[in-house]
């Protein structure tokens, strides 16, 4: 029998960063302060109605969109940003944002079209894109004098072609922590209703906004309502990464063309989760609020840490994430230093370039995640002195 060959379009999709780091971080009794999940649970309403409906019968397949009183509730909590869906036609329960994500692009776009991808992305956009056949155009974010990572709207505006059938956009963005301001967003809406761009929008980390910034999501500004794709999750807002429940908000058609890809992946996912999602988004928002509070000292937290052991820190806005430079501490590459760490000091990091195109523009930055016990932080920081 013939070796499997691997689809040639999948083949830059390979790496095993993340396995080889969590690997590299058990072999040496690591903190973990690089891959972006929660050391807590979420709260304790939403996991009982989940007990609840495991142990109520809600065990089979769900409807093929998503249970009925959960995207009732993503509709009621779309209202907070001023946007109505109609919770039968328009919203569609997905497993997690990740698949939401995939199912959009293999049904929004067709081999030959391109997608603009803004860099550094999280790491399933790419394969995603390939995935549908389509062809990527990459755009970098512009870090500032500052260390803000701001868009690229003449970039942007350059990369658009006749072509062009979408772009992907993340705010609050992984992994730089940035949050697009409305001068920028509006910018990006008004170069896809010029070209008649689908937005499909990443906004899993919308409650995770700290300080004075704001998410907007681009579906809120001028003409975007009929062409974009909204996607969010419960895994990053209730600490539940593990449940994998996603959804889509968008218009009627391009729901029902996202739900044809959908329906051929998973089909369904997540029976008895989903009313447990529903409680969470119509009654733990306040859980949510201290969660928000809670990240954003743990933020100032690993922050200041870092900067004591030598990194030069960039703002978060939001997310999980804390970007850092290497190069006060002598390293020209942070994967140089990302391979070191465990072993030398017994912490586990992942440098920014592994998420971009164009690793060598972004080969100074290693990403942090402050999602952890303040324990575990202090710990990490304490490791992390000792390369000074």
């Amino acid at each position: 029998m013939r070796e499997p060959a691997l689809v040639p379009r999948l083949r830059p999709f390979t790496s095993t960063i993340f396995a080889e780091m969590t690997a590299l971080a058990v072999e040496h009794d690591a903190v973990n302060l690089g891959q972006g999940f929660p050391d807590t649970d979420g709260p304790a309403g939403m996991l009982d109605a989940a007990k609840n409906a495991l142990f109520g019968g809600a065990n089979q397949y769900p409807p093929g969109p998503g249970r009925p009183e959960l995207r009732a509730a993503i509709a009621r909590h779309r209202l907070r940003y001023g946007t109505e869906y109609d919770p039968d036609t328009e919203i569609l329960v997905t497993a997690g944002a990740t698949e939401a994500i995939a199912a959009a692009l293999l049904a929004l776009t067709e081999p030959g079209d391109e997608v603009i991808v803004i860099e550094p992305y999280y790491d399933s956009y790419a394969a995603a894109v390939a995935m549908a056949g389509a062809e990527r155009r990459v755009v970098g974010l512009i870090e500032g004098e500052d260390g803000r990572f701001g868009l690229d709207v003449e970039g942007l505006r350059a990369a658009v072609t006749p072509r062009t059938r979408a772009i992907l956009v993340n705010s609050p963005h992984n992994p730089t922590g940035t949050v697009f301001t409305r001068a920028e967003l509006a910018a990006l809406a008004a170069l896809c209703v010029e070209h008649d761009l689908i937005a499909i929008c990443d906004e899993v980390y919308e409650h995770l906004v700290f300080a004075d910034n704001e998410h907007i999501p681009l579906v809120t500004l001028p003409g975007m309502r009929p062409r974009t794709v909204s996607i969010s999750s419960a895994g990053k807002t209730f600490n539940c990464t593990g449940w994998k429940i996603g959804w889509v908000c968008s218009t009627p058609e391009l729901v029902a063309a996202v739900k044809a890809a959908k329906q051929f992946i998973t089909f369904v996912s997540g029976g008895p989760l989903q009313p447990a999602v529903a409680h969470a988004l119509d009654h733990e928002l306040a859980w949510v609020d201290g969660l928000r509070s809670s990240l954003q000292e743990k933020r100032d937290r690993l922050s200041a840490g870092l900067a004591d052991a030598g990194f030069a820190v960039r703002p978060t806005a939001g997310t999980y994430f804390v970007c850092v430079d290497v190069r006060p501490l002598g390293f020209a590459d942070a994967a140089d230093l990302a391979w070191e760490l465990p072993g030398r000091v017994g912490v586990a990091a992942v440098p920014v370039k592994v998420f971009t195109d164009h690793p060598d523009e972004w080969k100074h930055l290693l990403r942090f995640a402050f999602c952890k016990r303040n324990d575990v932080i202090d710990e990490g920081v304490t490791r992390l002195r000792k390369l000074v």
